[in-house]
């Protein structure tokens, strides 16, 4: 028993060891960014990976990631935890299981959220259909601002979001050449009876795709990201640039998506 204890303490202390060397990137804060196209005004933060300040001639491709209040900040984020995407990307870098990447947190419009992350008006709800509009925002207006303040990469533009950014994202990767990867984390594929189907079956791209959905929640969820599965597959996406991940004890929340976010990110940038 002895000498049990003492491999575990061993054990413990290796693993321990192995975090405290992982090397921590930094974050950004943009507090007002300006819309024109949308009219309106949003927080951006920038993660910068680990040694992005000790090697000037490095550039990195940029993952720009839907509702920016919960990626980073419990304090900020929706019921207090946040997806600890800085950690997340830390580990994954640090591991060697990802390419170091720069993210961009991109702030929700609070109450236009449901507008600007919808691709078509949906008469029962009275609100939607401005995806375009935000996909011009980010590329017309943001991305032009993040490649003049940040060593970013020419041609490696990915996206991600869950929910209703999960929609947003799939949307625009699969109508937008600039975007060459998304993930799609527990996508609200319902959105005006499943109309981003119609998309997947019109679209001639084949982004990279990380898919995932929760077991917890609910059977319309489950089966509509299934389906959604189904679809990208009968429509000839390789196993090599689509994944789809179901996490079978996993709800709709912030604390769900942070327990995932390290396998999406060493999918969406494998490690060179």
């Amino acid at each position: 028993m002895q000498e049990m204890s003492q491999t575990l303490r061993s054990a413990f202390r290796r693993v321990m060891n192995r975090r405290s060397r992982v090397r921590a990137g930094r974050l950004d804060v943009i507090p007002e960014f300006a819309s024109e196209i949308l009219g309106n005004t949003r927080q951006i933060t920038v993660y910068l990976p680990p040694g992005y300040d000790e090697r000037d001639d490095r550039r990195y491709p940029v993952l720009y990631a839907q509702d920016g209040q919960n990626l980073f900040d419990d304090g900020r984020a929706f019921a207090g935890h946040s997806w600890r995407l800085h950690q997340a990307a830390d580990e994954a870098i640090g591991g060697r299981k990802a390419e170091p990447m720069i993210i961009v947190g991109v702030d929700h419009a609070g109450v236009g959220r449901i507008h600007e992350y919808t691709p078509v008006f949906d008469e029962a709800k009275n609100a939607g259909g401005a995806a375009d509009d935000y996909g011009r925002m980010l590329l017309e207006e943001l991305r032009p601002f993040i490649d003049e303040r940040y060593r970013t990469r020419p041609g490696r533009l990915a996206l991600a979001g869950s929910s209703l950014g999960g929609l947003v994202s799939l949307h625009l990767a699969l109508t937008r050449d600039e975007f060459g990867a998304a993930a799609v984390m527990s996508p609200s594929v319902w959105w005006r009876s499943r109309a981003i189907l119609e998309t997947v079956g019109e679209s001639e791209r084949r982004p990279r795709i990380w898919l995932d959905i929760g077991g917890r929640e609910g059977r319309d969820a489950l089966s509509d990201a299934r389906l959604l599965r189904d679809r990208m597959m009968a429509r000839g996406w390789s196993p090599a640039s689509f994944r789809f991940y179901e996490d079978r004890r996993a709800d709709h929340s912030e604390r769900a998506w942070a327990a995932r976010a390290a396998k999406m990110l060493e999918f969406l940038f494998p490690a060179e």
